[in-house]
This record gives C-alpha cells, structure tokens and sequence, in this order.
C-alpha cells in the first residue's frame, strides 16, 4: 500500500517536455501515430453510394483484413453494424436472448447497462446479475454452464479486466455474449470460449465513432435461425429473414448507411496494425504503455491503480485513485472537485486531455494505454501529473 510522504508535498518543477500527443481519452481515443485528415481521405468514397462496387468492396476489405489481424476462426461471421458497440451488442441481446437461462456479469457501468436492459427491458425470465465493486471482478466460478453469459471482457469505466476466459467452459451448453470495446487488438480474446463478440472502431483501433463490429460462432448463428424471440425487433436489429441468416450483413452489405470516411478511416488504421505486425506487436504496445504508467504509480505516494489484483488490471483503460490522505478524507463531491481542477489544469497547460475518471466510477483519473499510444508520450505525461497534483494538493 502506498503513502504520501512530506517529500511528496514539495511541488515538483513544472516539466519542461509534453508529451507529442496528450490525447489520453478512453473514448473515441488517439488516432494512430501519424495520422492525417488527407490521407484517411484519399482512401474515402465520398459522394458514393455504399452500394456500389468500390465501396462495398471496402466494406468488405475492412470486415475481412479485422478477421484476419483478430485471427477469429474461419467458420465465423463478421460484420459492420449500426450505432457502434453499444447497437452490436443490444442487437445481439434482443435477437438472442431468452432461449435459455442468463447470467449477466457486471462490474463497471457498461455491464450495469447491459444487465438493465436484460432484466427491465427484455423481462428474461431467468435472469441472474452478478456483481462486483468498481476495481473488482465478480466469482466468475459462479456462472452456470446451462446459461447464456453477457459480459464486458475489459472494463472501460473500471480498469478491471478477465485476465483469461478459462472460468468459461469449453462444452457449455449456453453463449458467451462479449463486449470487448475496449479489448479488442489489445488483449488476448480466446475464441473457442467466445460467441458473440462486439468491439467498435473508436477504442483500441482510434477510429471514428458510430460502427458497431459484430462476431458470430457457429453457434450464435444457429441460435440466430432457429430461436424466435416473443419481443418486435427493429430493423436495425434483425439479422435473419424466413428463417435464414442475412448473409449481406457479413459481407459488406451493411444494414442501414455507413460513413464511408468512417470506414476509410478503418481501413487506415488496420493498414497501420498490419504493417506494425499484426496482433503481437498492437498488444505489445499496449502493455508497454500500461507497464510504463503502473511503473510510475509503483513509486509515486499519492495514487494507485484502482484494481488491486494486477493479474486484472486493464492494459487500455487504466483507472487510477487518489491515496494521498488530505484529498482521500474529502467527501466525494471533494474528490471530484480535485480531480476536475487537476485535469483542467492539465488541458489548460495542453500536457492531458480528457483524463477524468468515468462519471459512475470513484472518483479519480482513466488514461487510455492502448495501442495508438506512444510510450514515449505516457513517460513524459508521469512528469506533469505530479506537477498538477503537488500545485492542488498545497491549496487544500
């Protein structure tokens, strides 16, 4: 555990070095290293329909060359959906769920949304919420193997995450419906523990907002094609027709009209992942950044990693809590008013930007670690948090 010391309250110089780039946000988050506006448009279909033969064609590159970086299976289904991996995954919920009996597993807000959903919208008969605290992970040993299981693989809001998907069985009968938003390129997803698998293009890959992709095992789409659910399902919602599966979905044939520079934006971003070396060298570079900053917290008195079990620490979204003893005797509305000053202050010196922890979370600090961040930039940022911090913490 760790302690402020005097030494600590002694204000730093202020840094003389920013980092390059002090975007730090957990959502949309930093574009890749050398992005530019001109070159993501000179890949774009502008002005053309998403139907014609060049864009859908694209449409069709970006589903198969994320498959082929992701290394899912041959025999499933990948797909562009509408409203990013909030609509991915409440399509799959509502076109899936209430065949069997579910276990919704929650431990950070976006989970808290999806067992909402399950049991106040839906109204699923058998409908288990198993919680746990930010910071924590909930006893996954309690999932049933006769049961569908929604969760959230990286906790965006929380920093916890599953450290693997051995709690899941290999012949469990139910589906393991997945967010992995802010997972996906960055952490190991095991696929044969996996059936439905949403992510969007504005975490892990810093693309734009407003896409949703979709993946389907086997399973998922048997389950698509010969369970009915007793609820209506809005358009954007339904992926089979008489029966049979919408294999367009999968093929670039997205259900309503996509941002075509969105999409180009993709395909520049997995042009980026692929010539860094695919999958191994975007999680690499996710943990170097996340090692980087918890090297920072392991010597620094005044913060900690809000996950207390490193084997569940996130290497995207990193949480972190204010220890030190004078800003944790603050009520709550204190705290957040410290942490509100000191990620202004961090703006207004352009060091860090929109570094504030989520709003249902305790109150601290979540900087993203991914893959499109430099290390480089998280080594210089360390500098200038104590600098902030030490100039609030004289004031109180």
């Amino acid at each position: 555990m760790s302690h402020t010391s005097e030494a600590t309250l002694v204000a730093p110089q202020k840094p003389a070095t920013k980092p390059a780039r002090p975007e730090f946000s957990s959502g949309p988050c930093p574009k890749r290293p050398g992005w530019t506006a001109e070159g993501v448009a000179k890949l774009a279909f502008l002005g053309r329909s998403h139907r014609a033969a060049g864009p859908k064609a694209q449409l069709k590159d970006a589903i198969d060359r994320t498959a082929a970086l992701l290394g899912v299976p041959a025999d499933y289904r990948v797909g562009i959906v509408p409203a990013s991996d909030t609509g991915a995954f409440e399509m799959a919920m509502w076109s899936m769920l209430g065949a069997r009996p579910v276990d919704m597993l929650v431990w950070e807000s976006f989970g808290q949304g999806w067992a909402t959903d399950a049991t106040k919208q839906l109204r699923l008969d058998d409908c288990r919420v198993i919680t746990a605290g930010y910071g924590e992970l909930p006893d996954l040993a309690q999932v049933r193997k006769d049961a569908d299981i929604c969760f959230t693989w990286n906790g965006t809001t929380s920093g916890a995450r599953v450290p693997n998907a051995d709690w899941i069985a290999a012949d469990r009968e139910g589906l393991t419906f997945c967010d992995a938003t802010s997972a996906a390129f960055a952490q190991d997803l095991d696929w044969t523990r996996l059936d439905v698998v949403t992510f969007s293009w504005q975490k892990a890959m810093g693309g734009e907002g407003a896409h949703g992709i979709l993946i389907l095992s086997p399973r998922a789409v048997e389950r698509l094609v010969s369970f009915t659910p007793d609820r209506p399902l809005p358009k954007i919602f339904r992926m089979t027709k008489g029966g049979k599966l919408i294999e367009g979905i999968f093929k670039g044939e997205t259900i309503n009209t996509p941002s075509m520079l969105c999409v180009a934006d993709c395909v520049d971003a997995l042009g980026w992942m692929e010539g860094l070396g695919g999958l191994d060298a975007t999680r690499a570079r996710a943990d170097a950044n996340a090692a980087a900053l918890q090297a920072w917290v392991d010597r620094t008195g005044w913060v900690e990693n809000l996950v207390a079990e490193p084997a569940a620490r996130s290497n995207t979204s990193v949480c972190l809590r204010i220890t030190d003893p004078v800003v944790a005797a603050l009520d709550d509305a204190g705290q957040r008013d410290f942490v509100k000053k000191l990620t202004k202050l961090l703006e207004t010196e352009e060091a860090a930007y929109d570094i504030g922890g989520y709003r249902d979370a305790p109150a601290g600090l979540r900087i993203w670690c991914g893959t499109t961040v430099d290390t480089s930039d998280i080594e210089a940022l360390t500098p200038w948090l104590d600098w902030a911090f030490a100039e609030l913490r004289a004031k109180l």
